[in-house]
């Protein structure tokens, strides 16, 4: 009763105005004795003024955890008043305070914000509870006997607490301390400290236990059943162990011990390095340790048995013998003799030294010229395994260098599986497409082939899933690509490039004849006896009904003319068919593509330009034609930036030559002139139609005809200076194919005809320019009646009587 007077008394003597603390996470009741860490700058400055004064602070909660300046709207209006037992002040700023719940207060006003909150609050005076109603009591006794049994499920409370629960009798007391002990959320709590009620607060605590008690009887239930499913997998494991011991006297075999041993001999079998093999015999010491029904087992076997199939030390012989493998390339390929050259050489210095690296080859050429077909013969011709693998589309840096183990179903990259496929260690490994290679999210894929296609560091190529260097030096690299602009300048300078152009119609003649119809007549069922195909016919297939580089649309032009005799042979017309030109649309239908319109005659504001396409190389008409107008220059055909700044320094080149090829001033200022490249919907650019178009534009200015049977590339200046270009090979086939008689070519790209076979410069005189002037000499016929004689044919070049005025040796 002193006790109770006593705090009788302090309540009376609690001031009005009090320094404000906001807590987080926590709900503070009266007569509850907590610590707290006080970090924040206004909290901190509430603590001094409240130490400074009374001891006495308002601990009201914050609604928002997350809020670190809270305004009095993110504070609850009701809380509990506090004296500060003691107080710590820390290193790092904070304070550490202990403090004791005294009384519930409501906020009324705040006094004051800054530097903290200081408010007006108003005391709560709870009911009287000194007789208590039955009700009341027997809520109490039920309180009581819930917190017994949550002890009983294993709830932990201060023995001291459990003590004064079963000694208060006060209800708004007994709540206080069983809700400041639950650990509820923040909103329960208050929803508690608010109601003022002592038997309502101790009904909705009595509500709150009945829900932890039927959780805590979950969770125990929960558990009960982990520990007996544990119990049973511990019995089953003994059992195991026993079955294991008497099988050992009975003798007979232990499969897993068989694994064990099964592993550790294929490991001294193939020969790993000293780093992988300390790290498989690792492996294979933890799957010994594991069930092995376990995940992280089956994880582990499948690792090992990864190990263990690889070829670490496994090789091939090669075959240097260099006449056998020129024979065997000759044999699967026509042509592409820098190609096979390239590789004598490869096995001439593999005999003279057998620690060679393997070299790293980019083929790079059109679709359906034999790039992957080459890669088969290679391997055929050293003797060594062939594998291929595509990176078209490719865009998750995993398919090159692996998973880790850590995900499921993980496995090593395509490079690792194919090392497993070959079996070998010194395979032709062949990328193709690796031109089209993507990036995403996922990583990219062509910076992790720096290291395999690096022969100074893929001695140790690093695979994740593997976890230990793999050696890939010994292996012979060939990627494929249609373009070389797409691939990153890093990775094409560890590759060293080989081209290959298209073919011309002789070469697609005698790649049909020599391996496409054997091959076809083969496939049908069908021989030589029941087929006649000329090379005439060969040859209206490749012009009429095929437009490509390689030979692909070929082989399959030459199947359907077998499927049409081999269902004649089926229905018993055993009769042999001869394929002539002139029966050959029987067999294939009307022609898909017409040869290029030859000009009847020469024609004033048509040249005949040569253009480089991915499939090959093509030829393009460009037209020019003058009208009355404003001096305007129009230019059509979907051309690209590029080329159309090439047609506007052709036109300022002619506009300041007006005097020297004789046009007259007011062409420029009352016409307009319209550039035209047919084939318009298909994008064209490039600096190399810039000569084409300046003769175009200086024929219809002058109005002289062009020749029609010349063809030209370069880049134009506006001093009329003739730049080199690309893709000399396919532009001279494709004027080949058009039946031109000459071709202009810039002076600086002679040295490149060294590079072409002599068979495609037949035929053709090549004229070299390095102006504007020796181009516009060649393209227009002069008046003469005599031809000047026929040049002789000096080394790999053609030569006409203009060259000497051009400047040309």
């Amino acid at each position: 009763m002193a006790k109770s007077a006593k705090t009788e008394k302090k309540e009376l003597d609690l001031p009005d105005i009090l320094p404000l603390l906001p807590v987080r996470d926590i709900v503070v009741f009266p007569h509850m004795v907590l610590p707290l860490f006080v970090g924040r700058e206004m909290s901190v400055k509430a603590i001094e003024q409240a130490v400074s004064g009374n001891r006495m602070v308002l601990l009201a909660t914050q609604k928002t955890l997350e809020v670190e300046k809270p305004k009095p709207k993110d504070i609850y209006t009701l809380g509990t008043i506090g004296t500060i037992m003691r107080m710590l002040k820390l290193s790092d700023g904070r304070i550490k305070i202990l403090v004791q719940g005294i009384a519930k207060a409501k906020i009324v006003s705040f006094t004051k914000s800054t530097p903290y909150f200081q408010v007006k609050v108003e005391k709560i005076k709870e009911p009287s509870t000194d007789k208590l109603s039955p009700e009341v009591e027997a809520i109490v006794r039920t309180v009581k006997q819930q917190m017994e049994k949550a002890i009983s499920f294993g709830k932990f409370l201060v023995p001291d607490v459990i003590a004064l629960i079963e000694n208060i009798e006060d209800p708004g007391r007994l709540s206080d301390l069983v809700v400041s002990n639950l650990g509820l959320k923040v909103e329960a709590a208050q929803e508690i400290l608010e109601t003022i009620d002592p038997g309502e607060r101790l009904n909705k605590v009595s509500h709150l236990l009945a829900k932890e008690l039927h959780v805590m009887t979950m969770q125990q239930k929960i558990q009960t059943e982990a520990k007996g499913e544990m119990d049973k997998v511990q019995r089953e494991y003994f059992l195991k162990e026993q079955l294991k011991a008497i099988q050992k006297e009975l003798g007979e075999v232990d499969e897993r011990a068989k694994e064990i041993e099964e592993f550790k001999e294929k490991i001294a079998e193939v020969k790993m390095p000293e780093k992988v093999e300390k790290e498989a015999t690792k492996q294979l010491r933890r799957l010994e340790q594991m069930h092995p029904d376990s995940a992280e087992a089956s994880t582990v076997r499948t690792y090992l048995e990864w190990m263990v199939e690889l070829p670490w030390d496994k090789q091939t012989k090669d075959k240097l013998n260099i006449i056998t493998a020129k024979k065997v390339l000759d044999e699967d390929h026509y042509d592409l003799e820098r190609i096979k050259e390239r590789i004598l050489e490869y096995l001439a210095v593999r005999k003279m030294n057998k620690k060679m690296k393997g070299p790293i080859l980019c083929f790079v050429g059109p679709p359906g010229v034999g790039k992957t077909s080459l890669g088969k013969s290679i391997a055929r011709a050293l003797g060594r395994k062939f594998v291929r693998i595509s990176l078209g589309g490719i865009r998750d840096e995993a398919e090159i260098r692996g998973h880790r183990r850590t995900y499921v179903g993980a496995l090593p990259g395509r490079l690792i599986q194919g090392m497993k496929q070959a079996g070998t260690a010194n395979p032709v490994f062949m990328m193709d497409e690796i031109d089209k290679i993507g990036t995403d999210f996922r990583g990219d894929p062509s910076s992790a082939l720096l290291e395999v296609l690096d022969p100074e560091q893929n001695n140790a190529f690093s695979d994740h899933y593997l976890g230990v260097p793999f050696d890939l030096s010994r292996v012979m690299f060939i990627t494929t690509a249609n373009q070389m602009d797409p691939i990153p300048s890093p990775l094409r300078d560890r590759m060293e490039v080989i081209e290959l152009a298209g073919y011309t119609t002789e070469e697609k003649i005698g790649i049909a004849r020599d391996f496409l119809l054997p091959r076809q007549l083969e496939e049908h069922g069908t021989s030589e006896k029941w087929v006649g195909l000329s090379d005439a016919s060969l040859e209206k297939i490749i012009s009429s009904y095929t437009r490509e580089a390689g030979v692909r649309n070929l082989e399959r032009e030459i199947a359907r003319v077998l499927r049409k005799i081999a269902r004649r042979l089926a229905e018993g017309k055993m009769k042999r068919t001869v394929v002539t030109p002139a029966n050959l649309h029987q067999f294939l239908g009307i022609p898909k593509f017409l040869p290029e319109m030859e000009q009847e005659k020469d024609e004033v504001g048509v040249a005949t330009g040569m253009a480089w396409t991915p499939t090959g190389g093509d030829i393009i008409r460009i037209e020019a034609t003058l009208m009355k107008g404003k001096g305007e220059l129009t230019l059509t055909g979907s051309l690209g930036d590029v080329m159309k700044e090439s047609a506007r320094a052709a036109l300022s080149y002619i506009r300041s030559m007006e005097k020297t090829l004789k046009i007259k001033p007011e062409s420029f200022s009352k016409s307009d002139l319209h550039i035209h490249v047919p084939a318009g919907a298909i994008p064209k650019d490039g600096p190399s139609a810039g000569i084409t178009i300046a003769v175009a534009m200086t024929s219809a200015l002058s109005t002289k005809p062009i020749r029609r049977d010349v063809a030209m590339t370069g880049e134009i200046t506006l001093r009329g200076r003739v730049l080199p270009v690309g893709g000399l090979k396919e532009k001279i086939l494709a004027a080949k194919r058009a039946g031109m008689k000459t071709v202009i070519l810039p002076k600086q790209n002679e040295k490149d005809l060294d590079e072409i076979p002599n068979h495609l410069l037949k035929g053709l005189d090549f004229i070299f320019a390095d102006h504007m002037e020796t181009v516009l000499d060649a393209v227009f016929r002069k008046k003469k009646t005599s031809k000047p004689p026929r040049p002789k044919k000096t080394g790999r070049r053609l030569k006409t009587a203009s060259q000497g005025a051009a400047r040309h040796p």
